[in-house]
């Protein structure tokens, strides 16, 4: 791919997504074609190692589309990365079992109903943060998309009870008519083996 996505990349870094993000050394990238968000991580934390200066990080991206191949970024695609399957193998790849990151710009494929639309939103954002406590490091970071509606306070609360910090972000490159919006929490407080919602 040719530069980046606009839309992922302007969204991202006009917002400063990666301030909260840019010393971590480990990224999983969930819903991660075509790869522009990971084109990103690789360079916040020199997954590549071009900075001979800086510590080499570890990015991993997840979609159930293909990826192009990235110079410091692996891929498992086509996956499902709600597939038991693909969690087990993704614990396999990160450096130590943990990220310091997950990033999320999931999305079921759209019905054109907005309500379950979004309700199924919100169930796969949830899913992800189920498996958080197995792969998040304590005082990590959880970045997820999803789309305002009816259901965003049932996310909102398990991220506030889960993260010091929770916000709301829209980022500068999205349309202003457009209900979508990310949840950016920060300084992961659960750990393994706490109870489930």
């Amino acid at each position: 791919m040719a530069g980046y996505l606009k839309l992922v990349c302007a969204s991202f870094q006009r917002q400063r997504f990666h301030s909260a993000v840019s010393h971590c050394k480990g990224r999983t990238d969930c819903g991660a074609a075509p790869g522009a968000w990971s084109q990103v991580a690789v360079q916040r934390v020199n997954a590549a190692g071009t900075d001979p200066s800086s510590p080499v990080g570890f990015v991993l991206g997840v979609d159930l589309l293909h990826i192009f191949p990235l110079e410091g970024a692996t891929f498992l695609c086509p996956a499902d990365v709600t597939d038991p399957k693909t969690f087990q193998r993704v614990l396999e790849l990160l450096p130590g079992g943990r990220a310091d990151v997950i990033l999320s710009d999931m999305a079921p494929n759209a019905t054109g109903i907005r309500d379950l639309d979004h309700d199924r939103l919100i169930s796969l954002c949830l899913s992800l943060l189920d498996m958080a406590p197995n792969i998040l490091q304590p005082g990590g970071t959880f970045l997820c998309k999803t789309w305002a509606g009816s259901q965003s306070h049932r996310l909102q609360k398990r991220l506030t009870e889960e993260f010091q910090n929770t916000r709301i972000v829209k980022p500068a490159a999205s349309r202003k008519e457009s209900s979508e919006v990310y949840f950016l929490a920060t300084q992961y407080r659960r750990w393994k083996g706490s109870v489930k919602h």
